[in-house]
């Protein structure tokens, strides 16, 4: 990792949960960091507002969707790493086309910039979802691509603009496909967040479907495989899956929250948050045989662990949720 040193690197979508963490992990590192977040009227940088780090970091607002805005971040920088994007997937179905100009209309003003400025590596965000419902498992990269919500459609078409700069223009680019990621500073629209404010509000916790399966990973063990991709040659033109191996029901890990909490509590399955039937990923299981092997990546963190460190972040930052609305 010594080769970040001085190297200039910009992270778009650097204000939010795994964004802030990479940008965060390359100040460490004595990389020149640029973080592009999103413009907002309150000047506010999102989760870097309040990061130890925030001193060492250049902060530019824009937006991903403005291709000037793209450019101008991405002036004199060596390695993209593309993080920006809307990901809820409820409110994918009320707003799709958002989700077209911001993930794969923002992913091609990256790639065009990316392509006009001459950058050394850019390094593309996938998602798990755009598997769709295991169809064998372990899923490894060759797996079919199933849109089954507008969200999940959106990144493949980003994922695909990014496959076709690389074939056709001979783009340095590496798709990383993380699975679902866990940690500090997740918002309440994901499955953890939701079980522990919850739990910590009163012992009643509120889903949607209990028995779909999911490969969760710790926040740190995915920008682990992020820098990792922007250093490794072989990795250009490669989707790399970055999963824990390991998959759990959403009852099974409510159940082990409450455990690792010591904290009984009463799932009650909600229809408001409940899929449309056949948009649901019933099961998500990663192969990360190829991240082991071109590399060299393992999850450093397993999920007990992890959890409990995101428990006491959450614990310690309660008042950041609203255990009681349900976020789309």
């Amino acid at each position: 990792m010594k080769d970040f040193e001085v190297k200039t690197v910009l992270v778009t979508g650097a204000g939010g949960f795994i964004g802030s963490h990479l940008a965060e992990r390359l100040a460490e590192l004595n990389a020149k960091v640029r973080a592009m977040v999103h413009y907002n009227a309150l000047g506010s940088s999102g989760w870097l507002d309040a990061s130890p780090w925030r001193d060492k970091i250049e902060v530019v607002a824009g937006d991903i969707c403005d291709r000037d805005s793209v450019r101008t971040a991405m002036q004199g920088v060596e390695v993209v790493f593309h993080l920006a994007a809307l990901i809820a997937i409820p409110y994918s179905y009320r707003a799709p086309d958002s989700y077209i100009r911001t993930n794969v209309g923002g992913t091609l003003n990256v790639l065009q910039s990316a392509r006009d400025l001459g950058v050394k590596r850019i390094v593309h965000t996938s998602t798990s979802e755009v598997y769709g419902t295991a169809r064998q498992v372990p899923i490894d990269e060759a797996h079919p691509l199933q849109g089954q919500s507008p969200y999940s459609a959106s990144k493949i078409g980003a994922d695909k603009m990014a496959e076709a700069f690389h074939l056709s223009f001979g783009l340095p680019v590496v798709t990383v496909r993380p699975f679902n990621t866990f940690g500090p500073r997740q918002s309440a629209r994901a499955v953890i967040p939701t079980i522990i404010t919850q739990a910590l509000n009163g012992g009643v916790v509120r889903l949607g479907s209990l028995h779909p399966t999911r490969d969760l990973n710790y926040v740190s063990n995915t920008v682990d495989g992020f820098l990792r991709a922007a250093l490794e040659p072989a990795a250009i033109g490669r989707t790399v899956n970055l999963g824990s191996g390991r998959e759990i029901s959403i009852g099974d890990l409510a159940a082990l929250i409450g455990r690792l909490m010591d904290s009984p509590i009463t799932v009650v399955s909600e229809d408001q948050r409940i899929r449309p039937e056949n948009s649901e990923v019933e099961r998500l299981l990663a192969s990360n045989a190829l991240a082991a092997s071109l590399l060299k990546w393992q999850p450093a963190i397993g999920l007990e662990e992890g959890l409990r460190r995101t428990i006491e972040w959450v614990k310690a930052n309660r008042e950041k949720y609203r255990p009681n609305t349900y976020t789309i």
